[in-house]
């Protein structure tokens, strides 16, 4: 396959990224280990070949799992593999929002991944619920720290919303949209607010990092806009925040 290959994916780089995954993808797995040999980790050495930042593909092992727990009781330990459309579309995300281009989605034998199925409206809206609840019960787990109150407000906001979005078609949708963009600015305010410049300057750092590897390829003009992106999802991240449904 092609390969969108960065500058840090040198054999002992790639080898540390699939040890770091495969021990993400026990916890996952309460412990169980899967090991990421033979096809699978040359799956995963594509990845870090391609430039997916380790995060990125973090998250995307963790959004296969939430559509795992949402199938009900686990039967048996997810293998890497299955978690490849779900890091690759988090991917694709991840450069749109610094401004890179999305080019053709591969696998590691060169076929066109598969995407997954686009969770309806609402489905997206109860599970950012279920994720700011968890962040209140947790508050003490995340490096920045949110009200209870903002996140009490955010979570009613969302409950009012599902109802609705269930059914929502044209312009009814496009104002749920509206106001879970709304929403989600709000939340971000008051995380950079809880975060405080020193740390934000720190995120601003990481982001770089996780952009190097592109910043050849970018644009002069897009380099302040990508930084943002990236410190916004590490924000998003240390905050405990759902990413809201946006089109």
């Amino acid at each position: 396959m092609s390969a969108e290959r960065g500058p840090d994916a040198g054999t002992g780089a790639v080898d540390e990224y699939c040890r770091q995954i495969e021990r993400y993808l026990t916890r996952k797995n309460d412990g169980h280990l899967i090991r990421i040999v033979g096809p699978s980790f040359e799956r995963v050495r594509a990845w870090a070949e391609r430039g997916v930042p380790l995060k990125v593909a973090l998250a995307g092992i963790d959004r296969h799992f939430e559509r795992y727990y949402a199938k009900g009781p686990r039967r048996r330990p997810v293998r890497i593999d299955f978690c490849e459309p779900d890091v690759l579309d988090i991917f694709d995300e991840w450069r749109r929002a610094v401004g890179l281009s999305v080019g053709r989605r591969e696998l590691v034998d060169g076929e066109p991944s598969p995407r997954p199925a686009r969770d309806s409206l609402a489905r997206q809206i109860e599970r950012a619920i279920v994720r700011l609840t968890a962040r209140r019960a947790a508050a003490q787990t995340h490096a920045v720290t949110i009200p209870d109150g903002e996140l009490e407000a955010a979570v009613g906001e969302l409950e009012r919303l599902l109802a609705a979005a269930r059914s929502a078609r044209g312009d009814r949708r496009r104002e749920i949209l509206a106001r879970l963009s709304a929403l989600d600015g709000r939340l971000l305010d008051a995380a950079r607010t809880a975060a405080g410049g020193e740390m934000l300057a720190a995120l601003g750092q990481d982001g770089e990092r996780e952009l190097a590897p592109f910043r050849d390829r970018m644009p002069a003009d897009q380099w302040p806009e990508a930084r943002q992106a990236a410190l916004t999802r590490l924000l998003r991240e240390r905050a405990g925040l759902p990413q809201l449904p946006v089109e």
